[in-house]
Formats: C-alpha cells, sequence, structure tokens
C-alpha cells in the first residue's frame, strides 16, 4: 500500500511541477489555486447527473468549468480588472457555486467537501482498474500517469514556444506564435492534472504542488530546463518526505507533503547561492567591508 501512496503522490507531484514552471514564470501562480477549486460545480454535476463517482463524466465537467473560469478571467482582464482580482472574483464565485451545489445534494451526490478539499490518496490502493477480471491497479495511478504522458508529451513537442510565451510574449506574437493559444493550451493541461488529481490528492494538494517546488527550483537555477527538472525532483522529494512525517505524527498525508515541500522551499530560501537569504548577506558584508 505504501508503494502506490507513494507513486500516486509523485504522478501528482511530477505533471504538477512541471506545469507550475510556466505558470511561476508568467505570474500566474495563483491560476492554478483559481482552477483546482473553480472546477468543484463541474464535478458536483457530474455526479448528479451519472450518480457515480468514477464516471468519465466527472472529468470531463471539471475540465470545462476549469477552461471555464480561465476564460471568464481573461474577459475580465480585456476589461481593465485586474489580474489578482479577477483572479478573486472567479474562482470563489464558482468555488462557493459548487458548496451550494453540494450542500444541497449531499443527499443524492455521494459526495463531500472533505474528499474535494483533501482528497483520499490513503485509500488509492483499494480503487482499483479492472478490465475483464483482471486488477490492472489502482484507478487513480492509471489516471494521473496518463496525464504525465500528455504533459510531457505537449510540453516536449512545444517547447520552445512555452519557452518564449513564458519569457516575452510579445516577441512570440512578433515571430507569428500564437501567445492566446499556448496560454489557452497550457491552462487546459492544468485543468486536466488539477482534475485528474481530485479524488486521490485533493485541491489543497494539487495548489501546493503546483506553486511550492516550482518556487522552489525557481531559488536554485536560471534555466528553465533544469528548473523543471529540479521542480519534479523537488515534488517527489516532498511526497516521500510529506508521508514520513505523516505516518510518524499519524496526521493527514497530503497536508504533510505540502508541509515536506514547505520546508523544501525555506531550505532554498535560506541556501540558495544566488537567491537565498543568507547569500545575499554575505554579498552585502562583502560590499560593506569593501566600501569601508
Amino acid at each position: 500500500m505504501d508503494f502506490w501512496i507513494l507513486l500516486t503522490g509523485s504522478l501528482a507531484a511530477v505533471s504538477c511541477a512541471i506545469l507550475g514552471c510556466f505558470l511561476i514564470l508568467r505570474r500566474m501562480a495563483l491560476m492554478g489555486d483559481a482552477i483546482s477549486h473553480s472546477v468543484l460545480p463541474g464535478i458536483v454535476v457530474a455526479y448528479m447527473i451519472s450518480g457515480s463517482r468514477d464516471s468519465i463524466y466527472m472529468l470531463i465537467a471539471a475540465a470545462i468549468m476549469g477552461l471555464l473560469c480561465v476564460l471568464f478571467i481573461q474577459w475580465f482582464n480585456n476589461r481593465g480588472i485586474q489580474s489578482d482580482a479577477s483572479i478573486g472574483v472567479v474562482f470563489t464565485s464558482l468555488f462557493a457555486i459548487g458548496v451550494v451545489l453540494v450542500s444541497m445534494n449531499a443527499r443524492q451526490v455521494d459526495l463531500d467537501l472533505d474528499c474535494v478539499l483533501y482528497g483520499e490518496i490513503a485509500y488509492t490502493a483499494w480503487n482499483t482498474l479492472q478490465i475483464g477480471g483482471v486488477d490492472l491497479g489502482p484507478r487513480s495511478v492509471w489516471l494521473l500517469g496518463g496525464t504525465l504522458l500528455l504533459v510531457l508529451a505537449v510540453i516536449g513537442l512545444f517547447y520552445k514556444q512555452f519557452k518564449l510565451c513564458a519569457f516575452d510574449p510579445m516577441l512570440a506574437a512578433a515571430l507569428g506564435i500564437p501567445a492566446a493559444l499556448f496560454h489557452y493550451l497550457l491552462m487546459g493541461l492544468v485543468s486536466v492534472a488539477t482534475v485528474s488529481s481530485f479524488e486521490s490528492v485533493g485541491a489543497i494538494l494539487v495548489v501546493g504542488l503546483l506553486v511550492i517546488p516550482p518556487s522552489t527550483a525557481y531559488l536554485l537555477t536560471d534555466r528553465l530546463g533544469v528548473m523543471i527538472g529540479l521542480s519534479a525532483a523537488s515534488g517527489v522529494a516532498a511526497t516521500l518526505l510529506g508521508y514520513l512525517i505523516a505516518i510518524w505524527l499519524d496526521a493527514s498525508i497530503a497536508g504533510c507533503i505540502v508541509a515536506a515541500a514547505a520546508l523544501l522551499f525555506a531550505a532554498a530560501f535560506l541556501l540558495s547561492p544566488k537567491h537565498g537569504l543568507l547569500a545575499a548577506k554575505l554579498r552585502h558584508s562583502r560590499l560593506s567591508r569593501s566600501a569601508a
């Protein structure tokens, strides 16, 4: 069981860490938070229609809601509303609608907010995929594995375009690269990664993995390729460390993984050779001595 929990967390961590790098570089870190909360109405509606937590309708409806969230935010931005205000208005409104739907249909729908926020990563080993009577292992591993392959395929095929759009969208547009298309493609991948992680790891862990490991990697390098690798490694390390902490404290696995990711970020913030707090103090001390 420990193996499946760690594998599930690691697959989610790598997918989110890769996409999170581009969100960080584009100063859109809160977009992952917005999407992860805004898909709740889609999940509830899909459960109400299908009556099943394993239905493909849940994945499709939630992904659609994630894309609608992005479209609404962009629509408000184009009409003069500041980016952070647009994100706050859209995701809180959609999440509130989802909460109302859950509370109104709690008896008809096998869904609760704890499942959405914290996930059920400890029970992934029991929710298996069976085809023709053959047990193929946890369903979440197949779903998250497919998501990771999709992320790797899209980012690998269009790496140069994503990179240029992240660093200089104006130059990308001047070179004929459809920056808007790659913006929505990135947001679509974030929606898919968020939705595929919901039942197993929950919204809290998804948000943490989208933001904290990429932020850690950002402090350690100035090269995008290295940043992506370090971000993925940080996400996997946080999963392993967080699971050990959860066992030791008998606490929430998702919460401990996010806390472990925060500890790794704190270490990078202090010890990074270029951007770390200690390095900055050493540079300031050297400048003071040279000026004296």
